[in-house]
Formats: structure tokens, C-alpha cells, sequence
């Protein structure tokens, strides 16, 4: 009676054991083995953003990272519930995943290959080029010097339009990153044996040039847009500022969605872009909170130092949580959009 007793109490604290080490490799426990905070429930995840803490990346794009780790972490959370209820069979949802999270990294130079495209997006960086050549593609940079000097601009005008000539460079840039990420799938595809495999292959890769033609048709619609507001400046009934909202609106016209959803989508969308600029607002707080910060530490004092690096992490704390509050609410908008236009495709 005994030996069972002890049996069944060392079957206990094995299970137990082994359950809490298979748990702490993929969803870590709140805090680390240093006593730090851990930032992410996945592992690898917070690896990257310990990573990323040791390089040199700036407060901004810290602030980015930490937004899209964050929004990857939820759809990855979301993949696990629908595997285990025998959901996404093919494996095209855990495809997605798997390319969005290598976008991150070469986005943030973190997936180890050296990328001569440039990554700052900070709009406060701009006064570092040359003014006359701030967009690299020779087609942006053409485009904005003619709208610079035409005259049929205010100040803050060419502020928005200076911020959707940016919003299209990024997203040139994210397309780069895409293609070489298609590039990679078609040479593993190469080496595949298993005819099932292959077949399984076959089909990410049909559904990544699918995105990468989508990215493309976005691209030349979003230049259009660009070299028609450069040639005929702002129209008054010009419904937003933002790019990332302007885009979405763009895309909810091209479906056949009737006017009254239209309407309703508008007001919404207005809502979205003061969480947009509220968002850049703060980006552009942090950024300052920083470079007095590394004034203050210069100069020694360390109550003041102390005091500022409390502000400087409130303030890095805030617009991380309002950047992933943004981009949710914006790939929930885009989702939406997406659905209402098939819907009425399909009507």
C-alpha cells in the first residue's frame, strides 16, 4: 500500500513537472528567471523583443515592434483555440502566421540578413537627408518636389500629403519584404520530395502570390492616388487626413457595398483616425521624452535622471498599448471590409 502510494505521488510530481516545463517553453510565465517582466506569452516572441531591446533600434520603432509582437501574439493565441478544435485542416491560417511573423523581422532587421532598405518611418528623422531626395524611389521623390513647389498647397496640407507620400514608401518597403519572403518558400519548394508535401507546399505558395499580386494592385492604386493629388491638389469634400484611414476608405469605395453601410463605415472610420493621430501624437512625445532623457543622463544628475526615465517609461508604456489598440481596431476595419465586399460580390 505504501509503494503504491509513493508510485502514484512520483507519477504526480512528474506529471506536474513535465507540464510545467512543456508549458514555460511556449507560453512563458509572467515574470523571468532574472526577475524581469516577461513582455509576450510565446516564447519566441519574447525573444525578439528581448532582442530587439539590445540593439539599436529607436523609441519609435521600439513602440512599433512591441505593437505588431502584441497583434501576432493574438492571432497566433486565436490559431492554437482553432487547431485544437480541429480548425484550419490545411494549414493556410498557420502559413499566414508563420509569413506575417517573418515580415516582422525583416521589418526591424531582426531576421539576420543584411538589408540595405531603409527602415526608419520616424516623419522627425526627415531633416537628417537631403530634402530633395527623402523618398528613394526617384518616381515619389519627382512627384513630391513637383507638389512641393506648385504652389497649390497650404503648410498643413503638405504636411498630409508629405504623410501619405511615407505611408506608400513603408509600404513599398513591407512589399520587398514580402517578395523576398516568396522568393525563400519557392526555393524550399524546390527541394521538397513528398508529393503530400509538395501539395501542401503548392498551396502556400499559391496563396502567397495571391497576397503579393493584392500588395501589388494596392501599390499601383495608392501611386495613382498620390500622382492625382499631386497634379490637382486637395479636393474640399476630402473626407480624411490620415493615410491608413484614407486607404481604407479607398478600399471600402472599390466594393459594391451599398450607401448606407458606406455611411456608416465613414463615421466609424472617423473615429479610427483621431485614434491614429492621437497615436502619432504620442510617437512624437516619446521621441522628444527620449532625447532629453539622454540630455539629462549627460549631464549626471541622477534625481533628475531618475525622474525623467520614470516619464520616458510611462509614456513608451502608453503608446505601445495605444499602438496595438490602433492596429487591432485597424485589421478589424480592414477584416470588416473585406467581408461586406465578398458578401456583396456574392449577392
Amino acid at each position: 500500500m505504501q509503494l503504491q502510494g509513493l508510485v502514484v505521488a512520483l507519477c504526480l510530481c512528474c506529471g506536474v513537472t513535465a507540464g510545467k516545463y512543456s508549458r514555460e517553453v511556449n507560453e512563458p510565465e509572467p515574470s523571468g528567471s532574472d526577475g524581469h517582466t516577461v513582455e509576450f506569452r510565446i516564447a519566441k516572441l519574447n525573444q525578439v523583443w528581448e532582442k530587439a531591446m539590445r540593439t539599436q533600434l529607436s523609441p519609435v520603432q521600439q513602440s512599433e515592434l512591441h505593437s505588431d509582437l502584441k497583434i501576432q501574439e493574438k492571432d497566433e493565441m486565436q490559431w492554437k483555440k482553432m487547431k485544437a478544435e480541429g480548425l484550419d485542416e490545411n494549414g493556410e491560417k498557420e502559413a499566414q502566421l508563420r509569413r506575417n511573423f517573418n515580415v516582422i523581422l525583416a521589418k526591424f532587421g531582426m531576421d539576420g540578413k543584411r538589408d540595405t532598405r531603409p527602415l526608419e518611418s520616424n516623419s522627425l528623422k526627415d531633416h537628417d537627408t537631403k530634402e530633395g531626395d527623402i523618398f528613394d524611389d526617384p518616381r515619389l521623390n519627382k512627384l513630391w518636389n513637383k507638389a512641393k513647389n506648385s504652389g497649390k498647397f497650404s503648410t498643413e496640407e503638405l504636411l498630409s500629403l508629405k504623410r501619405e507620400f511615407q505611408h506608400h514608401k513603408d509600404k513599398v518597403h513591407e512589399y520587398n519584404i514580402f517578395m523576398d519572403t516568396v522568393s525563400r518558400t519557392e526555393e524550399i519548394h524546390k527541394n521538397v520530395i513528398s508529393p503530400l508535401e509538395g501539395d501542401v507546399k503548392e498551396n502556400v505558395l499559391h496563396q502567397k502570390h495571391t497576397d503579393l499580386k493584392q500588395k501589388m494592385r494596392d501599390l499601383n492604386q495608392g501611386f495613382e492616388r498620390l500622382s492625382k493629388l499631386s497634379h490637382e491638389g486637395f479636393t474640399e469634400d476630402s473626407e480624411f487626413r490620415e493615410p491608413r484611414v484614407i486607404e481604407l476608405w479607398e478600399s471600402a469605395k472599390r466594393t459594391n457595398i451599398s450607401e448606407d453601410e458606406l455611411d456608416s463605415l465613414k463615421e466609424e472610420l472617423r473615429h479610427f483616425e483621431t485614434k491614429v493621430e492621437k497615436h502619432s501624437h504620442y510617437q512624437e512625445q516619446l521621441e522628444l521624452s527620449h532625447q532629453k532623457l539622454r540630455h539629462v543622463e549627460a549631464l549626471g544628475d541622477k534625481e533628475h535622471i531618475k525622474r525623467n526615465q520614470d516619464k520616458y517609461n510611462t509614456l513608451a508604456e502608453k503608446t505601445r498599448e495605444m499602438g496595438y489598440k490602433m492596429k487591432k481596431h485597424m485589421q478589424d476595419l480592414s477584416n470588416k471590409i473585406s467581408r461586406q465586399g465578398l458578401q456583396h460580390n456574392e449577392l
